[in-house]
């Protein structure tokens, strides 16, 4: 039996290893800054060490916001020569340097559990405010510009904007991607070995997808029209979905406190907590007036995306496979693969009944296949690699978001079959970016942010679940 309190201050240092003065960075040298999920991920951690520096975790990554709301997917604090792409690839013209893609906005959940966690109200609430209007312009981005004609689905337009880089469900689309028309020079594979890295033909069409938006000066319509990769990533809507629903109940609990008697709407089904009708309570005199009305309609705007959402989300329901799938906005085809995005729509509350009994089954097979969780791409499937970055490995990050879904949906089994196993992960291997199925080993980087600050907040300590 391993040493909890061993594991515990293990995880606690990793953090501490990896804290850049106010950010922390996923991993040193593979990757030197701040990562948008992975950051956000990584605050959960830190409110089992120091809920300030938690919070200002969260505000480190809020600098690198656009003017049109955009959180992008790494923020540049500063100049580090192990990585690329760099600041000079991407070619923003901004005060702070970032890339110009997203990442699965996972940001406002973890905001509103830091809200739930925290020992001090008062200054969660104080935090969380300000805070507010950034999170709310950055939703409102996605729904804006992802999905400018009200479909209720927003497109992503790179796979790193996934958060599964090379997950075999891009391949179609990705092929369709030419590749990088000049020699560039990789440095993941410096650190990490190429067998557990993606491939070249897929860095090629990556990096052709970042020049691409360069020259199309990241103009938000022409994007929207002639990028050649658009996908409707059925893991980023599901994520987005729950993640507005966490908002909306994070406005409403910090801008227009409830009775002590009134339910958690964050704990509730995704579908079934959105009340759509305009908010009328008084808002705390920490806001001006104008801000206050701002973001009133701000949040009823979410209000209504969510619903819409909610409303056109069987478009993606893939009936052969009895699977939400994710889909290519330009050729219309699903991807016909099973990955652990397949399963993030538990997280949202997706389906009617029958759809998540089907959603259940595959969760209770797919356990079955591998000693060690959920795999990041269905085991049976052709493309299934133990080992390589999201085409086989476990990532805790993920299994920790599909368990949050189960559990919300009830599938109390099957939550702790994943949890368990998390758990034995990182007893056996320690902290590292992603493991081995099959074997368990760690792969990739080592002493990594996210697993560390997942394993604080779900694995080792219990904090959270007391408040």
């Amino acid at each position: 039996m391993t040493d909890t309190h061993h594991l515990i201050e293990k995880a606690k240092q990793v953090l501490i290893t990896n804290d850049r003065g106010g950010y922390t960075v996923p991993t040193d040298k593979l990757y030197p800054f701040q990562w948008n999920w992975d950051s956000a991920i990584t605050a959960l951690g830190w409110m089992q060490i120091d809920e300030p520096r938690a919070w200002q975790e969260i505000e480190m990554l809020i600098k690198g916001q656009w003017p049109n709301g955009m959180i992008p997917h790494i923020v540049f604090h500063e100049e580090v020569d192990t990585y690329f792409p760099g600041p000079s690839v991407w070619g923003v013209d901004l005060p702070v340097k970032t890339t110009s893609i997203s990442q699965p906005p996972v940001l406002a959940s973890i905001v509103n559990m830091m809200y739930e966690a925290s020992t001090d109200k008062a200054i969660a609430t104080d935090r969380a405010l300000k805070l507010l209007p950034a999170l709310m312009k950055y939703h409102l981005w996605w729904y804006r510009d992802r999905d400018p004609e009200n479909t209720g689905l927003v497109v992503s337009y790179h796979p790193w904007e996934s958060g599964m880089d090379n997950s075999p469900a891009w391949d179609k689309s990705l092929a369709a991607v030419p590749p990088a028309t000049w020699q560039y020079q990789r440095k993941d594979t410096d650190h990490i070995d190429a067998e557990e890295r993606p491939k070249a033909f897929e860095y090629d069409r990556f990096v052709y997808l970042v020049d691409f938006f360069r020259q199309a000066d990241f103009d938000a319509d022409t994007l929207y029209r002639t990028c050649p990769y658009r996908m409707y990533d059925i893991g980023i809507i599901s994520i987005l979905h729950k993640a507005t629903a966490d908002l909306i109940a994070l406005a409403e609990a910090v801008l227009m406190p409830a009775p002590s008697n009134s339910p958690n709407l964050s704990r509730l089904p995704a579908d079934e907590h959105i009340n759509t009708s305009a908010p009328t309570s008084e808002h705390p005199s920490v806001l001006s007036l104008a801000l206050t009305s701002e973001l009133m309609a701000s949040l009823n705007e979410l209000k209504q995306r969510y619903a819409l959402t909610q409303q056109n989300i069987g478009k993606l329901w893939h009936v052969p496979s009895n699977t939400f799938q994710s889909q290519d906005a330009i050729t219309q085809a699903f991807s016909h693969e099973l990955t652990t995005g397949t399963l993030l729509p538990l997280l949202a509350g997706f389906g009617d009944k029958t759809q998540k009994q089907h959603m259940q089954h595959l969760l209770q097979t797919w356990l079955q296949l591998k000693p060690y969780g959920l795999s990041s791409t269905h085991p049976k499937s052709n493309e299934f690699e133990a080992k390589r970055y999201w085409r086989g490995p476990i990532w805790v990050h993920v299994n920790w978001l599909i368990a949050m879904g189960a559990e919300l949906q009830g599938f109390e089994d099957e939550a702790k079959a994943i949890k368990n196993s998390a758990k034995a992960l990182i007893e056996q291997n320690g902290y590292f970016e992603y493991f081995d199925c099959e074997s368990g080993v760690g792969c990739g980087g080592d002493t990594f942010s996210w697993t560390a600050a997942v394993s604080l907040h779900w694995l080792l300590t219990q904090k959270a679940e007391k408040k």
